[in-house]
């Protein structure tokens, strides 16, 4: 071996041995290869495992293809009928026979085929039945928060809806995927369209396109519009909320800006020319008409009894549609009839409503309720659904104007409020009834008109007083005193509900200007009947399906307010039928306790009342036929100002003496009722108008009066002949003072109220 190599041969060995002994290099690493457990987490291993990890979902998805037979149609797709009853077992209507008709796709206008998929799945006709970018950001909206996932095709809303269930589950989801691929390969992209298309759910009891057109347009399929079908694909998200006929102002913007995407898509994609685009006008749906059979208040009942069972179930109205449920009511059918009979005899029976202008905008709403049970034992919802579509029992876009005066007397007398000077607020607490005295202690400045303009008192007058003549002066000033935020949980413990515009802040609030419903107010009133125990009305008395669960509602619950707090407001709207705004309906035939409403600009009158043995609310409101904007009831049948003590409560009188007739009726058990003790003002009062006082050692008289402070120049308007007027008559207590009258001469002149009189 010469020299040269042996060099080679010693370098060699030297470079086997020089591991052993090798310096660590940069971030720990040895000869610069990973130390420790950063070795296991190299780029090529983590993309190993990430595509290794594709391959093995992509194989148990191929398994799964081979696995998963294209299955029968489910049986929401093949429904049947909801059976409903009254009380007494009396069938009164078979629902469920599906609305469908099926029609081919050459019988549907090409650009209403795009319109469904401009916004529902551009892709369609490119796609293999599943959209993997859409599945993807679906899934990325979940986690993130920004909703459900999202991302099904046509043809897995076909599937879903033909062959599987509603349920949001992993396993429905991956059977929606694998079956979608074997439907997308074993029919043809126009076929699954047509499925898609006849098989979905667009509101109005209608199931498929060809029922949703004559429902919502009142003509065939073959003849929609684009816009027409614009509408019909943009309603198919959420039918309920964005039906134009019953949709509230958020429904109507939310509707609007899917039927515009829609449009816009089109032109996106090249199927619409943006000229011809910038011409296309919403054509707005028809009145929605009732199906065969139910006639009268029949689709009344069922529409309560469907909302009450979705709402305790959870299901979807697609869902319910499907049929199977065995529904009986708590509705009487005696009782009903009664209503229906009263409100024809004391309202319809006096309206022309072809030939006046404001007789053809009266709608009215009744709930009677069984204070001992929670039962609804009859409902008025309207003239018919052919007529008028949604029941005005229901509708929650009108305010319930003063009959929210008591709400904010219980409110006072359970967190033991007092007024601006420190008194106990009680039924016998005097107040300020001088029309347009601004509020004191208030935040927001309020100065309500009292009805007619009127004073009441020698300024002064009680609670009670107040309450009987529905005086707007001293109730904006005694929300002020309890504070319109404890009214509102007052308000929402008895069981009303919170809705958008509450205006929880401001004393106007005492006039009861939120929204609400007959059934909320009849709630609110039967706790009252019910010595504080919550009443949450109900028109299911049972509920039956082969596959599903209803729990009945809790219809008598724990206690909202005080026994004492509720007995003592009985007391003092037993008042306002002895002496008050609610004479219209006294009798012998029972005792009674109730009050009056009538909101701003007289959109709607109200009479709630109740007896210990039944709390019925009966109202009323205007609103214009086909535009369904809120309009004045003043001027029905020929009268005046149609506030809460003329048709309310002439048609509450008449249904119950009719409902409790043959019926034993008895007296308010009213022992903890604390009326207070009249406190006497002094030469002074404070700025409230509440006397600082000593108190009385007697307690006020039964009834006091109500009377007010100075005859109005004029009858009160809103009392058709015949009725009552909603202002309690009697001798007024002094005579009109000077402008110049030192109880006055100081209080420098209000601006105009915030509101307009409510009674």
């Amino acid at each position: 071996m010469g020299r040269a190599e042996a060099r080679r041969a010693q370098q060699q060995r030297g470079a086997r041995r020089a591991p052993r002994g090798r310096a660590k290099g940069r971030g720990g690493q040895q000869g610069g290869k990973p130390a420790g457990i950063r070795r296991f987490f190299t780029w090529k291993k983590i993309l190993g495992t990430f595509f290794g990890a594709i391959l093995l979902g992509m194989a148990a998805l191929v398994g799964l293809y081979f696995y998963v037979d294209e299955p029968d149609p489910n049986a929401d797709a093949l429904t049947q009928n909801n059976v409903y009853k009254l009380a007494d077992g009396t069938v009164i209507a078979r629902v469920g026979k599906t609305n469908r008709q099926i029609v081919p796709i050459d019988k549907i206008p090409a650009d209403v085929q795009t319109a469904f998929i401009a916004i529902e799945n551009k892709s369609f006709y490119e796609d293999r039945g599943i959209d993997l970018k859409g599945i993807g950001r679906g899934l990325f909206n979940t986690v993130t928060g920004k909703g459900k996932a999202g991302g099904s095709t046509i043809t897995q809303q076909y599937v879903k809806n033909f062959y599987l269930t509603q349920d949001q589950t992993a396993t429905r989801k991956l059977k929606e995927l694998i079956i979608s691929l074997k439907v997308d390969q074993s029919k043809e992209k126009p076929e699954i369209l047509a499925g898609y298309l006849n098989t979905n759910f667009y509101g109005r009891n209608a199931y498929g396109i060809q029922a949703a057109a004559q429902a919502y347009y009142g003509v065939d399929a073959n003849k929609l519009t684009l816009e027409q079908g614009a509408y019909l694909a943009a309603v198919l998200q959420a039918p309920s909320q964005y039906d134009w006929a019953t949709a509230g102002p958020n429904g109507k913007r939310l509707v609007m800006i899917r039927f515009n995407a829609v449009l816009d898509n089109m032109v996106e994609m090249g199927k619409l020319d943006a000229a011809k685009r910038k011409d296309m006008k919403f054509q707005e749906p028809i009145k929605p008409k009732a199906l065969p059979g139910m006639e009268g208040q029949k689709g009344y009942l069922i529409q309560a009894a469907d909302e009450e069972l979705k709402r305790q179930t959870g299901m979807t109205e697609a869902q319910l549609k499907a049929g199977g449920w065995d529904i009986t009511l708590t509705v009487d059918p005696k009782k009903q009839a009664a209503l229906e009979k009263a409100v024809q005899d004391e309202l319809e029976s006096k309206l022309d409503r072809k030939g006046r202008a404001v007789d053809s905008a009266v709608q009215a709403g009744a709930t009677s309720v069984d204070p001992k049970t929670g039962a609804i034992v009859a409902m008025y919802g309207g003239t018919g659904q052919s007529e008028q579509w949604a029941s005005n029992a229901l509708r929650k876009d009108f305010q319930p104007g003063s009959t929210f005066k008591p709400v904010v007397l219980a409110s006072a007398l359970e967190t033991k409020a007092t007024t601006q000077d420190g008194k106990p607020i009680t039924p016998s607490t005097l107040y300020d009834g001088t029309s347009k005295r601004p509020v004191v202690g208030s935040n927001v400045p309020f100065n309500p008109q009292n009805q007619d303009d009127a004073d009441y008192g020698d300024p002064m007058l009680t609670v009670q007083s107040a309450t009987n003549s529905s005086v707007n002066s001293v109730y904006a000033q005694m929300i002020v005193d309890v504070g319109p935020k404890k009214v509102k949980k007052t308000a929402l413990e008895l069981g009303m509900v919170d809705r958008d515009g509450w205006p929880e802040d401001k004393p106007a609030m005492s006039l009861g200007t939120m929204s609400a419903d007959t059934v909320e107010m009849a709630g609110v009133y039967a706790t009252f009947d019910s010595h504080g125990k919550k009443i949450t009305p109900s028109i299911i008395k049972s509920a039956k399906h082969a596959s599903r669960e209803f729990k009945p509602v809790r219809a008598v619950g724990d206690t909202a307010i005080s026994r004492k707090t509720a007995d003592t407001v009985t007391k003092v709207l037993t008042g306002v039928v002895k002496d008050g705004s609610g004479k219209a309906v006294r009798s012998s035939a029972y005792e009674a306790a109730g009050k009056t409403g009538t909101s701003e600009s007289n959109y709607a009158a109200w009479f709630t009342g109740f007896t210990p043995e039944l709390v019925t609310v009966v109202a009323m409101f205007g609103e214009e036929p086909g535009t369904h904007k809120q309009t004045t009831l003043t001027g029905t049948a020929g009268g005046g100002r149609a506030g809460g003590s003329s048709f309310p409560a002439a048609i509450w009188k008449e249904y119950t003496l009719a409902a409790l007739g043959g019926v034993e009726t008895g007296s308010f058990d009213l022992d903890e009722a604390d009326m207070g003790k009249v406190q006497l003002p002094t030469a002074s009062t404070t700025p409230s108008g509440t006397p600082s006082g000593s108190e009385s050692s007697q307690s006020p008289s039964g009834t006091p009066s109500g009377t007010p402070s100075r005859t109005p120049s004029r009858t009160p308007s809103g009392t058709p002949s015949g009725t009552p007027s909603e202002t309690p008559s009697g001798t007024p207590s002094r005579t009109p003072k000077p402008t110049t009258s030192s109880s006055k001469s100081n209080t420098p002149k209000p601006p105009p109220p915030e509101e307009e009189p409510e009674r």
